[in-house]
């Protein structure tokens, strides 16, 4: 393969152009559901599907999205702890579609933060921490940014959607600095969610008394 011919298919791998490829195929299709997104992605369908599922937490959508793919992240978080390369979806969640409008919405409010990700990105670099070993011990920080992500937190989303965002594209790019950046931004995630939870529930016992 060419110099070229890699570079071209290197940015045919990369997150922001995979996400405008399923805006294209939304308008043509007239959606997609969760069903098409994981599709001919090989090796790196498990960290798309990640990245894919956290995103619409970020987008001011209607509706308790957050709680819905929340909780098919966990989903996945389980499946890379038991050793699955190809994600899993129970056919209630395999079936939900999303319209051209919402996938437009998502990759309009997403692609610019990915964009700033994918430029400081340099593949095959530190790739020890990008292997499947890494993929399996990133399940548990994975299933808890999922739970947070679910969980009806006020401004509780960004930063778990952010680490998420940074080790999916990091996987997908097998981009081992990145990935540490990215576990650096899910302990930071962890600590705001538990500083948001203390808030909310003494927020609550306030209004009871």
């Amino acid at each position: 393969m060419t110099e070229q011919a890699a570079g071209t298919a290197r940015q045919e791998e990369m997150a922001s152009v995979r996400l405008k490829e399923l805006a294209r195929l939304a308008q043509l299709q007239g959606g997609v559901s969760l069903r098409d997104v994981p599709s001919n992605l090989g090796r790196t369908s498990m960290a798309f599907t990640i990245l894919f599922l956290a995103l619409p937490a970020l987008t001011p959508i209607p509706g308790p999205f957050g709680m819905v793919f929340g909780s098919a992240l966990a989903l996945v978080a389980v499946q890379i702890a038991m050793g699955r390369q190809t994600p899993w979806l129970p056919a209630f969640l395999n079936r939900r579609r999303l319209s051209p409008a919402m996938v437009d919405l998502i990759v309009r409010y997403s692609v610019p933060i990915i964009a700033r990700v994918e430029a400081i990105i340099r593949p095959g670099r530190l790739a020890i921490f990008t292997g499947r070993m890494m993929q399996w011990l990133l399940a548990f920080p994975i299933f808890v940014l999922a739970v947070a992500i679910a969980l009806p937190i006020p401004f509780g989303n960004f930063l778990p959607v952010l680490a998420l965002t940074v080790i999916s594209i990091a996987l997908m790019a097998r981009d081992g600095l990145v990935t540490l950046i990215g576990l650096m931004l899910c302990a930071l995630a962890f600590a705001a969610t538990a500083g948001l939870v203390q808030v909310a529930i003494a927020s609550f016992n306030a209004l009871g008394s």
